[in-house]
C-alpha cells in the first residue's frame, strides 16, 4: 500500500473528510488530494511534503515514522536539505549556534588580553620619566572624536498602522496674499466586486466579498504559508476591487489582523492587469486598522490590494487576514 493510499484509509476509517483534515492541519484540500493520490509535485519540495505527510497521518491517527520512511526511500531528490526533517533542523541550529557562542568566548578572551597588554604599555611610558611624555605631541594630530548622537544613521522599527514613503509634500513658500482654497471633500467610495488576485486564482475567492461587506466580525483570509515570503512559491496574493466606472482614490483604510508584519501594495489603473504598475501607497510591518494617505490622487477603475510579505500566526505559520477596506476620494 503506498503512502497516498495508506492515509487515504486512515482518514476513511477516523471518519473525516479531506475538508476536514484540512481545516485541523491548515493544508490545502488540494495537497491533501494530490498526497493521497502519491502526487507530491503541489507540496513545493521534499521538505514540505514530509511535512505534509507527518501532519497528515497526526490527525488521522497514522504513524508517521513508516510513512516518512517511505518517503525517503521511493519519493525523495538527492540534496541535504530535501531529507533533513524539522526536528533534525532545530538540531542543527542549536549545534551552530552554540559553535558562534564559543567563538565569540575565544574572541573575548582575546580581546581582555589585547587590553591588558596596552594598558601595561601605556602605565610603562608614564613611569619611564616625565620628559618622554613631555615630547609626545596631542594624538592623532589634537583631533578629538565627536560622539555620534545615538540612533544616527540606523532605521528604527516600521510603525504598525503607518505607510513607509508617503509622507505628503512640504509646503512651498509662495509671495503675496495666501488664498483659502478648500479641498474638495473626499466621500466613500463603494466598489462593485471584489475578487481575490493572485496565482491560480487567488486565495480563498470565495470569501474575497467578506472584506468589504462592513462587518468587522467577517474576514478574508489568504493561505497559510510556511514564511512570510509565502514559502518561496509565489510573489505575493490580494484582493482587486473593481469599482464599476473610473474614480479617484485618495486614501484607503484597511483593517488587518492584530500580528504586525503584513507588508503591501495599494495599485490603481483602468485595466486588471495592475502588475506592473508602480504602487499609489505601501505599508510596511502593519497591523490593526491601516490608514494610507496617497501622495498623490490617484485615477482607475481597479484597485490591487497586494500582500508581499505575511504576518505569523499562533500555529507558527504566516498568514493574513482583512476584515474591511474603506476607499475615500471622488
Amino acid at each position: 500500500m503506498s503512502i497516498g493510499e495508506a492515509l487515504a484509509e486512515a482518514r476513511r476509517e477516523a471518519g473525516l473528510t479531506v475538508a476536514q483534515v484540512s481545516q485541523r492541519t491548515r493544508i490545502r484540500q488540494t495537497i491533501i488530494r494530490g498526497i493521497e493520490g502519491d502526487d507530491y509535485s503541489v507540496c513545493g519540495g521534499d521538505f514540505y511534503a514530509r511535512g505534509h505527510i507527518r501532519s497528515i497521518a497526526k490527525v488521522v491517527a497514522a504513524d508517521p515514522g513508516p510513512l516518512i520512511k517511505e518517503f525517503d526511500t521511493t519519493h525523495r531528490a538527492p540534496g541535504a536539505l530535501s531529507a533533513t526533517a524539522i526536528d533534525e533542523l532545530v538540531t542543527q541550529s542549536r549545534a551552530a549556534g552554540q559553535r558562534r557562542r564559543n567563538r565569540a568566548m575565544v574572541a573575548g578572551v582575546v580581546t581582555i588580553g589585547l587590553a591588558l597588554v596596552v594598558a601595561g604599555f601605556a602605565a610603562y611610558h608614564v613611569l619611564a620619566g616625565p620628559q618622554r611624555t613631555a615630547r609626545a605631541g596631542p594624538a592623532a594630530g589634537g583631533h578629538g572624536v565627536t560622539p555620534r548622537p545615538a540612533g544616527h544613521g540606523t532605521a528604527g522599527p516600521a510603525p504598525s498602522a503607518a505607510p513607509a514613503a508617503i509622507a505628503s509634500p512640504a509646503p512651498t513658500a509662495r509671495h503675496g496674499p495666501a488664498r483659502a482654497t478648500a479641498p474638495p471633500a473626499a466621500r466613500a467610495l463603494t466598489p462593485a466586486r471584489v475578487t481575490a488576485a493572485g496565482p491560480g486564482g487567488g486565495d480563498n475567492p470565495q470569501f474575497a466579498y467578506r472584506a468589504t461587506d462592513a462587518s468587522h466580525a467577517t474576514a478574508w483570509r489568504t493561505d497559510w504559508y510556511t514564511t512570510a515570503r509565502f514559502g518561496n512559491l509565489y510573489p505575493g496574493t490580494g484582493l482587486l476591487l473593481d469599482m464599476g466606472h473610473p474614480v479617484t482614490v485618495t486614501g484607503v483604510a484597511i483593517s488587518l489582523g492584530s500580528a504586525p508584519g503584513a507588508a503591501l501594495q495599494i495599485r490603481v489603473g483602468a485595466a486588471r492587469g495592475l502588475a506592473q504598475r508602480p504602487p499609489a501607497a505601501r505599508a510596511a510591518g502593519a497591523a490593526g486598522v491601516l490608514r494610507l494617505r496617497f501622495s498623490r490622487p490617484a485615477h482607475g477603475r481597479y484597485v490591487l490590494l497586494w500582500f508581499t510579505r505575511l504576518p505569523g500566526d499562533p500555529a507558527g505559520t504566516f498568514q493574513a487576514s482583512v476584515y474591511n477596506i474603506e476607499l475615500t476620494g471622488a
